[in-house]
């Protein structure tokens, strides 16, 4: 019956028996251990645990623990979860009504809040629903019904010229940070200390959402709301246009849903836990996440010849001419991941860091220090060394995913292209052939410097992309 995020153990004082259970979905992180002592232990974040416990797990959302049964119980079973691909025809006024109620829902609050906006369609329209219904909210009448919205990029990254002008268009109180790639690079042993993963996209976009929630925080904001979980639900990353039938396209939105406790959960909650501002995320509502999954996946294929790009079920839902929640070009703006948004120098900028750091002999011995989950990258292999300074032991380690990945797909989806095997990198831009600003693999000068960096940055992907073949 609970509807929300959470983490909780429960005891019950009359038998010491206790229940230990996590949201549907994973918004909110909850770890499990075993001591050598027979003992068990619960904590939101793993370095809790590291010390005392022998084996732990990053505890599996949609679960509970009964300390009278001795086992992990599945509570969350949506029609969904069996990955069987639906039938429900398309309503857009159904699903528009269903998010707007998701986000009507998270603005109960009594701390100051706002919306973080990075101009893409999710955040854009979080923005958008919430400055509609505020004035509505209880909320309204503490903390004014002016909506606060926040972005961070580089100077002149795509995302804060986009945030701004959705800022402008909603009427919002904006807020624009910048960082330098210094600054990110300077933050990244906190960050890893923090999130507590080693996976290369999900400390790619953290660090930036890292350094905002500083700021956030200092303004005497308490809590934000956020876009996560669209992309997953909707097949919204650009390797999704790969997709070779609706039954592959539904599979894959399910594993990625599934797996977001693992990634964007985790990226959100802590990135802005560890400064005390709670992100929510309405796209992650039980109920929107239900009527979205049962929409036959054919509507939701990237359909060219129909004039459907990436998430047009969504972005249909919300094109309306009486009363347009956002202009027509920011609500068909191509899918961008946040951590290639915030300025595509960021990612460039973070492997030139990694070669520094990492030598070629490093990463071909890689496989004899690191046999669990080998980074394949000078970069992973970066972020893998501070890791294991924080993380030591082997129960952290196996806490992170592996698997090759491109543009954030799951491992499976790699292979519905030939070409992604040789480009294995989850920035956006290793979707070739679809995102605007891809990666080339001809080696233009001229055109490689006006897309995304110097010749020496994009070919170093490929040599790169070489060593894990």
């Amino acid at each position: 019956m609970l509807d929300g995020m959470f983490s909780f153990v429960l005891l019950d004082t009359k038998d010491n028996s206790y229940i230990a259970a996590r949201d549907a979905i994973g918004v909110t992180p909850l770890y499990m251990g075993w001591g050598l002592d027979g003992s068990i232990w619960f904590a939101s974040e793993m370095k809790a645990l590291s010390d005392d416990c022998e084996r732990f797990i990053s505890f599996p959302p949609g679960h509970i623990y009964s300390s009278k049964q001795g086992g992990l119980r599945r509570w969350y079973n949506p029609p969904w979860f069996l990955e069987q691909t639906p039938s429900s025809s398309y309503d857009p006024i159904v699903l528009r009504k269903a998010f707007e109620k998701a986000v009507f829902k998270r603005l109960m609050t009594d701390v100051p809040f706002g919306v973080l906006l990075s101009g893409g369609l999710d955040s854009s329209l979080v923005a958008a629903v919430a400055c509609r219904y505020l004035a509505e909210s209880e909320a309204a009448c503490q903390w004014g019904s002016q909506l606060h919205t926040f972005c961070i990029g580089l100077e002149s990254s795509p995302d804060l010229k986009a945030a701004r002008e959705v800022a402008d268009y909603l009427g919002t109180r904006h807020h624009e940070f910048h960082f330098t790639v210094q600054e990110g690079i300077d933050a990244l042993e906190e960050v890893i200390y923090h999130i507590e993963t080693y996976d290369v996209t999900t400390i790619r976009a953290s660090t930036p959402m890292f350094l905002m929630s500083r700021k956030i925080k200092s303004l005497g904001v308490k809590m934000v709301l956020s876009g996560e979980g669209s992309d997953e639900i909707f097949g919204g990353y650009l390797y999704f246009h790969k997709a070779p039938n609706k039954e592959e396209f539904h599979q894959e939105t399910c594993q990625k849903i599934k797996a977001l406790h693992l990634y964007d959960c985790l990226r959100a909650n802590k990135s802005t836990s560890a400064w005390g501002v709670e992100a929510r995320v309405p796209f992650l509502d039980k109920e929107f996440i239900n009527i979205a999954m049962s929409i036959d996946p054919e509507w939701k294929m990237i359909r060219p010849d129909l004039g459907r790009i990436e998430k047009w079920v969504l972005r249909n839902a919300f094109d309306d001419v009486q009363k347009p929640y956002l202009p027509k070009h920011i609500l068909y703006r191509q899918k961008e991941q946040f951590s290639d948004g915030v300025g595509y120098s960021w990612i460039d900028g973070l492997k030139d860091h990694a070669n520094k750091q990492v030598t070629d002999a490093m990463l071909t011995h890689a496989s004899f220090i690191y046999p669990e989950n080998t980074p394949t990258t000078k970069e992973a292999y970066c972020y893998r060394t501070i890791f294991e300074k924080f993380f030591p032991k082997n129960a952290a380690r196996s806490t992170v995913p592996g698997g090759p990945s491109v543009a954030c797909s799951t491992a499976k989806a790699v292979e519905w292209d030939a070409a992604w095997s040789k480009n294995l990198d989850p920035s956006g831009r290793a979707a070739l052939g679809i995102h605007s600003a891809a990666y080339e693999e001809a080696v233009d000068a001229k055109n490689k410097s006006s897309l995304s960096g110097s010749p020496k940055k994009l070919q170093g992907v490929g040599e790169k992309a070489s060593a894990v073949v």
